[in-house]
């Protein structure tokens, strides 16, 4: 948690480099996305590189912001907008963002320490609970002539 601005700022350069194919995350064997959701207050697009739980046909993020006691800014970006755009792979998907709230909370947030147990220790050292986000893919579902 020491690291995470090293760790920012040399994942931003692998993924402009090497296109969303490399990041850090991956080099460590687990698999990141970047979250391009729109600012609350500007309206920009802003983008995000982030380790994700792989879950159903989605992808959960957690807010945990390296442990530090305040949500990082992609949460409240989803929760103004949550239609926002994600790149796995080199591969850009649309996708719609849900807070995860009651009994889906408990159970998500049993598989997502399971799957990676820094989790616990960035909830302990923030001393909130961390959000969580299903994001699903967007489905084209609207008919061309609409």
């Amino acid at each position: 948690m020491k690291l995470a601005k090293v760790v920012v700022w040399v994942d931003h350069r692998l993924h402009r480099v090497f296109r969303g194919r490399v990041s850090l995350v991956g080099i460590a064997g687990l698999p990141s996305l970047r979250l391009t959701a729109t600012g609350r207050k500007s309206g920009l697009p802003r983008s995000h590189n982030l380790l994700y739980f792989p879950y159903r046909d989605g992808f959960v993020l957690v807010g945990s912001n390296w442990g530090r006691p305040q949500n990082p800014a992609w949460t409240i970006n989803l929760r103004a907008n949550p239609e926002a755009t994600i790149e796995v792979r080199g591969k850009e998907i649309p996708v719609r963002a849900t807070l995860v709230e009651g009994e889906g909370y408990d159970e998500l947030w049993r598989r997502v320490v399971k799957f990676w147990p820094g989790y616990e220790m960035e909830r302990v050292a923030a001393g909130r609970e961390l959000p969580i986000f299903l994001l699903t893919p967007e489905t084209a579902t609207r008919n061309v002539d609409e």
